[in-house]
């Protein structure tokens, strides 16, 4: 069933407590308007008073006007039970005496007088019981009249009830009686719920509650009345006729539900059966009865002020448990009001600091409202910690405005403003007391805020109250007069609970300020370094830091006036841009370490540019001009600058010589002095002079470049020196130039650029020679054949390319070796080398394990092994086979065992099958071959006796390998394998001419195929 059940609309159909068929009758109400009891409560205004009044007077509205009595029920009204009693026996006592009296003077006999005596008997006895039968009736109106008489009616007791119905001497539980407490009963019920859209003010239950008990109803008849009375919402909610009628009658549904459950308590699970009667369900009961009980709490919670008490706690505990509202919920609503009341004070300093007054007004007013939020929070944290906690409402304890109107992101910005405006007027002395700090950590816990937020929020605001104390102290001359400024800033530090390590950045801040001051005109003069030694020694600037700050500062003036130098190129690069260069490393006083650094990362960036130039130039001549580039710009720009920042004349001091330097490598390698190219980058005396100073190499792209990419660009640019120059003519035709010394030299110059070390440049020229040998060697040796011949003619190109001896060996012979592997390789393949090759080609010192896989290696142990196993001479020599055949060919002796053993086991049981065919093919010589390869099998691995299904043919081998006189041993082993005995051996020798003659002819038939 829907949950709009529960609600209904106004209708004006009578209740069904009105129908006279139904025992609980009750009499129709004077107006069909219902009325609203109102009790009456002490107020202050005399308004108050006069509503008061009005509703103890309609009081006869509720239950009706005074009911009169007439005809018997007065009659009976004015007698009491006894003497209702004996006028009853009187009444029938005299109707008997006068239908004698009548019967016996009329009718002349006895007899007729008694029938007339009976009939007036019971005429009397009709009057007596009418009279009685009257009184509960009467007793019904007077109940009416004495409620309907009281002008309040709860002020009803039940002895006055109970003195009425004893008056009358009628039962509680007499219908007419019943009827008319559930008809009182009801009216009351009905005035005391409020209209459809009024709310409950609280006191609706303890009121039906004490006029049920003065009325004295059972609670099984008042339940029932409830549900009737809920039966008649229900229909005026189906009379109605739109949706704004449909929710006042659900509300007042919700309403009944309500204030039953708290009149009948948990006796109303199964007193008031809503879900039976109106298909409710349990949560739709458990929801009436939260949204009531919510609403009426909630009106109790808005008497609690800022000042609330234990006691008012405990009175909101009592109405808490008397609205049966649940613990959960409770808390919730008293947290709410409690931050309700804070958000007050916070939207009013809110509203002052955002103000335009805020100047007029002052922060002290900030800062007041903020502090009744704290002193508020202190109450409740107070208030939880009551001995009386236990009795206290639930919700009880410290403020927090999360889940409020302040929770989100622009009001946390709000939040945060506060915050900061306490903290700013908490450090307004120059010092952050311990009470300010405590003040600040639950003003932060209030207010929700993050830890980092906070922190951020302190470092701002206690950095500027430092810097304004240091400040102040230098302009006093404090810090100057003391006589450890470090404890005087120490001190500063611990008066605001600051941090010295942000106290240094503040320091090293105003440092940087200052000397960014000094140099705005490009230099630092000797009073501009006495006033920052001054500075540094007040706030206590550590060396490193000094250095660092004018490496930045005075290393980003001194970067711009290298990138003009550097962006000048070639040809800019004159004696004004010189005087630039040396006015700003001299007058900047940065240490000419610094000063390098700063060029170095300037020129490097050009150098890089030249490099990716020349990677992505077309071809290689094309690179080798970009290089080229690269080491005039290094020659004429970057030496001359390193000069000039060094402060050192245009002629460079003790560099290194290149001979000096050649001589160095020629003292570690003198093998390398057969080098044609690298001979040729240590030019002559003339050259020297002719080219002019060699270009700076403490500048270098070691650490900008990988190895690999710096030994490929002084590759690139050494095959050009090899190569020339390519000059293309008209008609397509190309024109090699041949380039003279200098090239070398410039090519040495590059290799300092690179940062390659002597060894690097070596192995390049080497690398490089032993390529142009090695395609050379190639061709002569394409056969792979080594002659006398062919020997000098490699002598000659090794003369050529200047490549040294052992290497040009290691090349030849990795030619040859190579051609050879391939050769030897093919032929184990192909069957055509044997193991006997094998040894010769290692006592030629040819070493075959790198020229033979291992695989091949094996197969050919296989096939040695095999041809031993099928050499019909049944010799089988374990140390040549388990160790020295594996030996020669380098394979695991392990592994060789096994191999053999394999092959062994194969090989018996093929032989014995192989002899018996050739006996039958009559081949002798066949047969003892096969027989020796048995045996040889049986040496490396010993066999069982072997079974065959004719025994005949068995000795018929015997007989054959008897005939070939083979060895007594060899013989008697053959002898165990075919499990011949030793009679039928003797036997087969007697007969070993005939047998072993191996005329068959007349046995050909009983030979066993």
């Amino acid at each position: 069933m829907d949950r709009s059940l529960l609600c209904t609309t106004p209708s004006p159909s009578p209740s069904p407590f009105l129908s006279r068929k139904n025992p609980l009758f009750l009499s129709p109400p004077l107006k069909t308007r219902r009325v609203r009891y109102r009790l009456a409560h002490v107020r202050s205004s005399a308004a108050d008073s006069g509503e008061e009044k009005k509703g103890a007077s309609s009081s006869a509205l509720v239950f009706g006007g005074r009911r009169e009595l007439a005809g018997l029920q007065a009659v009976a009204d004015g007698l009491s039970p006894p003497v209702r009693l004996v006028c009853s026996a009187a009444i029938v006592a005299g109707a008997l005496a006068a239908g004698y009296g009548l019967g016996l003077r009329f009718g002349g006999s006895r007899n007729v007088g008694f029938g007339a005596a009976a009939v007036a008997g019971a005429a009397g006895g009709a009057a007596a019981y009418a009279l009685n039968a009257c009184v509960p009736e009467v007793a019904a109106a007077n109940l009416h009249n004495l409620v309907a008489g009281h002008d309040d009616p709860t002020s009803l007791r039940k002895e006055d009830v109970e003195e009425l119905a004893k008056k009358y001497g009628v039962s509680t539980e007499d219908d007419a009686f019943k009827a008319e407490l559930c008809e009182l009963y009801s009216r009351f019920v009905i005035s005391v719920l409020p209209e459809a859209g009024d709310d409950l003010r609280g006191d609706e239950a303890e009121t039906i509650i004490k006029f049920k008990n003065a009325l004295g109803i059972d609670d099984p008849d008042a339940a029932t009345v409830h549900v009737e009375i809920g039966r008649r919402i229900f229909r005026q909610r189906l009379e109605a006729g739109d949706r704004d009628g449909d929710v006042e009658q659900r509300r007042a549904f919700q309403k009944l539900i309500y204030v039953s459950t708290l009149v009948f308590g948990d006796a109303s699970k199964f007193l008031l059966p809503w879900k039976r009667v109106f298909k409710v369900t349990d949560a739709q009961v458990d929801v009436a009865v939260r949204d009531n009980a919510q609403r009426l709490y909630s009106y109790k919670l808005n008497s609690i002020g800022k000042d609330v008490d234990g006691k008012e706690l405990i009175h909101l505990r009592q109405a808490q448990l008397l609205y049966r509202l649940s613990d959960e919920i409770a808390g919730e609503m008293l947290r709410d009001r409690t931050r309700k009341l804070a958000e007050e004070n916070v939207t009013s300093a809110l509203e002052i600091l955002t103000s335009r007054t805020r100047a007029i007004k002052g922060m002290g007013q900030v800062v007041e409202e903020l502090n009744k939020v704290l002193a508020f929070n202190a109450s409740l944290i107070s208030l939880k910690e009551h001995a009386e906690a236990a009795q206290f409402a639930p919700g009880i304890g410290p403020l927090s405005l999360l889940g409020g109107e302040y929770d989100g992101d622009r009001k946390m910005d709000d939040l945060k403003l506060l915050y900061k405006a306490y903290a700013t007027e908490a450090v307004s002395d120059g010092r952050l007391q311990d009470s300010a700090i405590s003040a600040l950590g639950q003003l932060r816990n209030i207010f929700g805020l993050g830890k980092r937020e906070v922190e951020t929020i302190m470092v701002e605001v206690t950095s500027k109250a430092y810097k304004k104390r240091l400040s102040q102290a230098v302009t006093s001359g404090s810090l100057e007069a003391a006589s450890s400024k470090a404890a005087l800033l120490q001190t500063l530090c611990d008066d605001l609970h600051f941090d010295p390590l942000r106290a240094s950045e503040i320091h090293t801040e105003i440092y940087r300020q200052k000397l960014q001051q000094f140099v705005a005109d490009g230099e630092l003069g000797e009073d501009d370094m006495a006033g920052l030694r001054r500075l540094r020694v007040l706030l206590c600037v550590p060396q490193e830091t000094v250095d660092a700050a004018h490496a930045d500062i005075c290393g980003t003036l001194f970067e711009k006036v290298v990138r003009d130098a550097v962006a000048s190129g070639v040809e800019g690069y004159d004696a004004d841009m010189r005087a630039a260069v040396r006015k700003a490393s001299q007058g900047l006083r940065l240490t000419k370490d610094a000063a390098m650094i700063i060029a170095s990362k300037a020129v490097r960036r050009v150098f890089v540019n030249y490099v990716q130039r020349a990677r992505g130039a077309g071809n290689r001549i094309e690179a080798a001009r970009e290089l080229k580039k690269m080491i005039v710009f290094n020659t004429l720009v970057v030496t001359e600058l390193v000069a000039d920042i060094k402060g050192e004349a245009s002629a460079p001091a003790a560099e290194p010589t290149i001979e000096e330097t050649t001589k160095k490598v020629e003292e570690e390698e003198e093998e390398w002095e057969s080098l044609q190219t690298l001979r040729k980058t240590r030019p002559g005396k003339e050259l020297e002079v002719k080219l002019g100073k060699p270009g700076q190499t403490e500048i270098t792209l070691k650490e900008d470049l990988p190895e690999r990419e710096r030994t490929d660009l002084y590759r690139t640019y050494l095959l050009f020196c090899l190569s020339g120059e390519v000059t293309v003519v008209p008609f397509g035709a190309q024109i090699t130039t041949k380039k003279d010394n200098s090239e070398y030299l410039l090519l040495n110059q590059l290799g300092g650029i690179l940062g390659l070390s002597p060894k690097e440049i070596v192995e390049i020229h080497r690398s490089l020679a032993e390529q142009a040998f090695m395609k050379q060697a190639e061709v002569i040796l394409a056969d792979g054949q080594l002659t006398k011949a062919r020997i000098d003619q490699l002598t000659e190109v090794q003369k050529q390319v200047g490549l040294p001896g052992e290497y040009a060996q290691k090349v030849i012979k990795n030619i040859t070796t190579t051609k050879m592997a391939a050769a030897i390789e093919t032929a184990v393949s192909q069957g055509r080398i044997g193991i006997q090759q094998v040894r010769e080609l290692k006592e030629a010192s040819v070493d075959l394990d790198s020229m033979i896989s291992e695989r091949l290696r094996e197969n050919l142990f296989k096939k040695t092994v095999d041809e031993i196993f099928s050499s019909g001479t049944g010799d089988f020599d374990k140390e040549e086979v388990y160790e020295k055949i594996p030996k020669d060919l380098s394979i695991d002796p392990a592994k060789a065992k096994g191999v053999v053993q394999e092959l062994a086991r194969i090989r018996l049981s093929n032989s014995l099958v192989q002899a018996v065919s050739l006996l039958r093919q009559r081949n002798r010589a066949g047969v003892v071959s096969s027989l020796n390869d048995l045996l040889a099998c049986d040496q490396a691995v010993p066999s069982e006796p072997l079974s065959w299904s004719s025994s005949e043919e068995l000795a018929d081998l015997y007989c054959v390998y008897l005939k070939s006189i083979p060895k007594l041993e060899k013989l008697s082993r053959l002898q165990d394998l075919l499990g011949i005995s030793d009679s039928t051996a003797a036997a087969l020798r007697d007969t070993a001419a005939e047998r072993g003659a191996l005329s068959l002819a007349s046995e050909e038939e009983e030979l066993a195929f």
